[in-house]
């Protein structure tokens, strides 16, 4: 099987941390799977995306997409992924119309492909009705759904999803699981941080768990219940590798 991703021996400091946020990180991301990268807050989830995307520099180690180093070929990194941040990523006075012609120029796509793209999108995601709205006048879900068609534009190869469905209603959370399963029928890649660990057993092709930046331990969700004495479930996996305290 090939790798979309490969990070080996990952290590960022920040100024002024009292730890590091990675600490010798390595792991492997393979192709055309849903792999759940989950850990505890502070457990370097978001600097690892943040590297992979080329946003952050490494103090040591490599991230590769697809062979290629995010760190020294930065743009055609990016144009492989598609990035669905926790925070809404769009701009709350323009339309949705207007946020994805925006966010398409800036990957070189022309306002035709953008059009029928995003009219594709916006249909298959509820929200083809609603597109010539202001952002700020969206529900929350309307919200998440619309952020993640916007990171869509450009038909990446792997996309990146940080708490995707966090604060969304049930229905909103199943449309966007069920798109995910279609995405990657298409042989795509996904990536994909929850806190909501039921919700990552579902969809999960494979989980890895980290945690104080370093690996722990990664499977499929059924492998990592197997093998964990007393485990049922994918969250008493999660607190038998990352403990009971509470982070923040």
């Amino acid at each position: 099987m090939f790798s979309a991703i490969e990070i080996t021996n990952l290590r960022k400091h920040y100024t002024g941390a009292w730890a590091p946020a990675l600490d010798g990180l390595s792991l492997v991301v393979p192709e055309k799977k849903i792999v759940g990268l989950l850990g505890p807050n502070g457990a370097g989830k978001s600097t690892t995306i943040n590297i992979i995307c080329g946003l952050v520099r490494p103090d040591s180690g490599h991230v590769r997409v697809f062979g290629v180093d995010s760190t020294e070929h930065t743009l055609a990194v990016r144009a492989q992924i598609g990035v669905v941040p926790q925070h809404i990523a769009l701009f709350p006075n323009l339309t949705a119309w207007e946020n994805f012609y925006y966010i398409g120029r800036l990957y070189n796509i022309t306002d035709k492909f953008i059009k029928e793209r995003g009219a594709r999108l916006l249909e298959r995601l509820g929200l083809d009705k609603h597109a010539d709205k202001r952002i700020n006048r969206y529900s929350g879900g309307m919200k998440r759904r619309a952020n993640i068609i916007a990171s869509l534009l450009h038909y990446p190869e792997i996309l990146i999803l940080d708490e995707p469905t966090a604060g969304v209603d049930v229905q909103s959370r199943t449309m966007i699981l069920d798109f995910l399963k279609e995405y990657q029928e298409l042989g795509k890649t996904i990536l994909y941080t929850s806190h909501l660990l039921d919700e990552a057993e579902k969809i999960c092709d494979e989980v890895v768990i980290i945690d104080e930046g370093k690996f722990i331990v990664n499977g499929t969700p059924e492998e990592l219940i197997e093998i964990t004495e007393d485990c049922k479930r994918l969250e008493d996996v999660f607190l038998h590798y990352t403990g009971r305290t509470v982070r923040d």
